[in-house]
């Protein structure tokens, strides 16, 4: 997922509930207290315009649970979208890999949230979903409506502004849904086929939807469509993914995806000026032709210049944002607990391996000097606000997303899977020109919530 430069030149999940700051808090050792009390000392000084970097956790690829990380009451919120008749029942949009921007069009600036939603009587969005949704409104606190489809397909489900269900739209020199996205069927899932992590973008006056075919796809991969509208379509599919999602097939996946199948997935558009570049999975690039219909060729697609743990576990949503002149590149990563030799409890970004649970799918970020890199070792920016963007509201203010993951960890719990998968907001703060780090807006930082 990636940020663009285009749209407001300014500066992108509810409530925690009280039992999770409670087992944030039991989950801190001494040395993160001491760490917590120099980092409030280093922001108390006076006359600071800046808040302090927290120091570095030791080694490299430890993970920062301190409660000041998390999304809280203070510093964040669910977006009230507007419900569709399945989500009446459970009273919220359930939305995983949250996606929330905000651009100027003819003048007024429009926010625009979308996600990875699931059909009714499923619990995931596998193994198939309906397709893409988009929410629009004036402000963040809204009011959140469901974008106007009804002009395009009266009778339809309102904001669903692409699915595998409108292939019957295509057309000679139009195509909308391609064989490879279309709905299949196997004795071992059934019914198969889903999009995943949409981003929606607004570049050179045309409206751009980036997504995913997911894992119980016939390909899995990154695709894009492009609107021959306004932000509700009719969208269609670029002629880059006629065939084939973007990039090469290579051996990934879990093992019931079929060979040949897997592509880059979680795909974004980061733009800068009249340039644009596609963000893959989890550490390439490419540039976009001019007319933006495919990625530029090249024999081998270019690397990001990264700082890897060792070893490096499996990261996702991969993410650039540009800020006062400097690159942010994002990745969501499971923070596993485990025990160390003393007892106490080791939260680091390791693979997956014996003793080691998953605990906290965390937002990591490093920071450059250019988009390609070298990019700085990774920092905790937000204790489970992985798979996420950022983006600057209408008042320059940076927030980013969150969903809290419902598939494992602390918000798979039972008694906190109803507050999981959820359309959420975080403000974040920038540690300012010498330390450059963003963060989850920490706490004791004055009046948080002062926004658009």
């Amino acid at each position: 997922m990636t940020g663009s430069e285009n749209g407001l030149h300014l500066n992108r999940r509810s409530l925690l509930a009280g039992v999770a700051g409670s087992l944030a808090l039991a989950a801190t050792t001494p040395a993160q207290a001491a760490q917590a009390a120099q980092g409030a000392q280093g922001a108390a000084v006076a006359g600071r315009r800046y808040p302090a970097n927290w120091p570095d956790a030791a080694p490299y690829g430890l993970a920062d649970t301190r409660l000041d990380l998390w999304p809280r009451d203070d510093n964040s919120f669910i977006l009230p979208l507007e419900l569709r008749p399945r989500d009446e029942e459970l009273g919220r949009v359930w939305m995983r890999d949250t996606y929330v921007n905000c651009f100027v069009v003819d003048g007024r600036p429009i926010y625009v949230a979308t996600g990875t939603t699931r059909v009714p009587g499923l619990q995931a969005a596998g193994p198939w979903n309906d397709g893409i949704f988009v929410w629009t409104a004036p402000s963040l606190r809204g009011p959140w409506r469901l974008a106007d489809t009804t002009g395009i397909r009266p009778g339809a489900e309102k904001g669903k502004v692409w699915s595998p269900e409108f292939v019957g739209e295509n057309r000679p020199g139009r195509t909308v849904v391609a064989p490879w996205q279309e709905y299949w069927h196997d004795d071992q899932f059934g019914k198969r086929g889903q999009a995943w992590a949409p981003e929606l973008h607004y570049f050179r006056g045309t409206w751009y939807i980036v997504a995913c075919m997911g894992d119980h796809s016939q390909k899995v991969g990154s695709f894009m469509l492009v609107s021959e509208g306004g932000v509700e379509g009719p969208y269609r599919l670029v002629e880059g993914n006629l065939g084939k999602p973007f990039g090469d097939p290579f051996i990934g996946g879990p093992k019931f995806i079929k060979p040949g199948a897997y592509h880059h997935i979680d795909g974004g558009l980061y733009t800068e000026g009249d340039d644009a570049w596609l963000v893959l999975h989890n550490n390439l690039y490419a540039k976009f032709r001019d007319d933006m219909e495919d990625i530029v060729p090249v024999t081998n697609l270019p690397s990001f210049q990264q700082t890897p743990y060792a070893p490096e576990p499996y990261l996702e949503g991969a993410y650039v944002f540009k800020h006062e002149g400097k690159y942010f590149m994002l990745h969501a990563a499971w923070n596993r607990s485990s025990a160390n030799p003393d007892g106490s409890t080791r939260y680091a970004y390791d693979p997956p391996g014996p003793g080691r649970v998953q605990y906290q799918y965390d937002a990591v970020i490093a920071v450059a000097d250019h988009f390609e890199g070298p990019y700085s070792q990774r920092w905790t920016a937000g204790v489970g606000a992985g798979h996420n963007n950022i983006f600057r509201d209408r008042s320059g203010h940076l927030w980013a997303t969150f969903f809290r993951n419902p598939n494992f960890g602390h918000w798979s719990d039972p008694s906190r899977i109803g507050e999981s998968a959820v359309p959420g907001i975080v403000r974040l703060e920038w540690t300012g020109p010498e330390g450059n780090r963003l963060y989850v807006r920490r706490r004791n930082r004055g009046h948080l919530m002062s926004d658009d």
